[in-house]
């Protein structure tokens, strides 16, 4: 895999200070709910820090709101996202990266990554937020992805879709493999 271009540490830290304080709560109960240190939080509000996908998913459930809310910058009308570019965050505990390519208005939540994985190990997602459903293509390579009770095998052109409130997994199986992801929000 190429080298991941940084997170948007000033688009997180905007998007926390604001959520965070929409939800009316201080940055000692944030850091309680999502089960990380009050410091590392304090860290991401202030643009420093390298968060990993599931420390913000973690603050995104805590917060009530999608992931994509915490690392989308402002629309523009017209928006283009070359390959290798956008918002990109990687996993602590995988060779997984997903880069958000959109997320949804708030008539439409709805949010769409581009998923790279390598093997070696498994990416096991935490429950997002209640009623969340996933949808996958996978584009190149092959995966094993789904609810931990019942993951599939998946190759080229197939196609899932699972709940996003239960505890899941996303394995590659094959070098270079790489897939869609809408992720729908009620």
């Amino acid at each position: 895999m190429a080298v991941d271009p940084a997170p948007p540490l000033a688009t997180i830290a905007a998007a926390l200070r604001r959520e965070r304080e929409r939800a009316g709560i201080s940055l000692t109960e944030l850091a309680r709910r999502a089960g990380i240190a009050k410091s590392t939080l304090s860290q991401l509000e202030s643009g420093v820090g390298n968060p990993s996908v599931e420390t913000l998913w973690a603050l995104g459930v805590a917060l009530g709101v999608p992931f994509s809310r915490l690392v989308e910058p402002p629309a523009d009308a017209v928006r283009v996202i070359r390959s290798g570019e956008g918002p990109r965050v990687r996993s602590e505990h995988a060779d997984f990266s997903a880069t958000l390519l959109t997320a949804g208005s708030a008539h439409a939540r709805r949010d769409v990554y581009v998923m790279e994985l390598e093997p070696g190990t498994v990416r096991v997602a935490e429950p997002h937020t209640p009623r969340s459903v996933e949808h996958i293509v996978v584009g190149a390579g092959r995966m094993r992805v789904g609810p931990e009770s019942e993951p599939v095998e998946l190759g080229p052109g197939d196609y899932v879709t699972f709940p996003g409130d239960v505890p899941h997994r996303y394995e590659a199986l094959a070098a270079g493999t790489f897939a869609v992801l809408v992720m729908e929000h009620p």
